[in-house]
């Protein structure tokens, strides 16, 4: 075979696994602004990370090497969003010294495949709504935009991958989610990859979730808030909504003209429309 004929066929040989997965790593890294650690991603992982959604909203942040970045990652149903979950994010953001609190919305919640739940467009549009105003607050389609049940150890391997070393991760969420994190798929991966944030509400049983998890031998690093605002829940506004009460001072009047627009959770935007100013929704 001569030179010639050697060249067309490699060309005509199909990659191997090792010339994708390089070519892959070269087009991530030229969206990068930074280098991008990928080592620990399979090739599937790698090109979900160059589809043209998957980096669109994530901030740039690790550019500088001799700064540490601390980004809050405040992930969750938000089935809807509401003021317990904003408030706990800005004290988290006030208490911890966050550069940025960035509100995930789950594409297909893993612990919720048994009931129905809004679609992942309304949940993140209504987060949307309910973030505008805030300039350290955003909101990403990250989780929403990958394919199949949404594991938070899938979404911190991949983020560690794409950020530096020097951006630390503190993922936030309900005090009850942390107490149940054992039963979370590849619990033990996700302790080695963030802090975790449990925010609490007045009079929660701290020390029971603190022996579930140290029985578990699992080695959290937690800073627990307490966050008044927690009272409020998801569902309870889900149930207000059905028996058409008001949701105002609970979760952002944009989010509450979202849910009966739409008709969410059982809304009637006939009773939406009609109510006196003086009325709450």
């Amino acid at each position: 075979m001569n030179s010639a004929e050697e060249s067309a066929a490699q060309q005509s040989m199909p990659p191997d696994d090792k010339s994708v997965r390089s070519l892959h790593e070269q087009r991530v890294a030229v969206r990068c602004s930074y280098p991008a650690s990928l080592d620990k991603l399979t090739p599937s992982e790698i090109a979900y990370l160059n589809t043209e959604h998957a980096l669109c909203d994530l901030p740039e942040l690790g550019q500088d090497r001799d700064k540490t970045y601390r980004l809050g990652i405040m992930g969750g149903t938000f089935d809807p969003i509401h003021h317990g979950h904003l408030v706990a994010a800005e004290t988290a953001y006030d208490e911890l010294n966050l550069d940025l609190v960035l509100f995930m919305p789950c594409g297909s919640p893993a612990f919720k495949q048994d009931r129905h739940v809004a679609t992942a467009e309304d949940r993140y549009a209504m987060a949307i709504l309910a973030t505008a105003d805030n300039p350290h607050f955003l909101v990403s389609r990250f989780e929403i935009n990958r394919a199949g049940i949404t594991y938070t150890a899938d979404t911190m391997r991949l983020l560690r991958a794409y950020y530096p070393d020097n951006v630390e991760f503190f993922f936030i969420t309900g005090a009850d989610a942390i107490a149940n994190i054992i039963y979370w798929h590849d619990a033990h991966k996700i302790s080695s990859s963030c802090h975790f944030v449990a925010a609490t509400r007045p009079g929660y049983d701290l020390r029971s979730a603190q022996r579930r998890i140290e029985a578990s031998n699992l080695h959290l690093n937690i800073r627990y808030l307490e966050v008044p605002a927690l009272s409020i829940s998801s569902s309870y506004l889900r149930e207000r909504v059905q028996h058409q009460r008001s949701l105002r001072y609970l979760t952002p009047d944009t989010v509450t003209g979202y849910i009966h627009k739409h008709l969410l959770y059982g809304a009637d935007i006939r009773v939406y429309k009609h109510m006196d100013s003086d009325k709450d929704l």
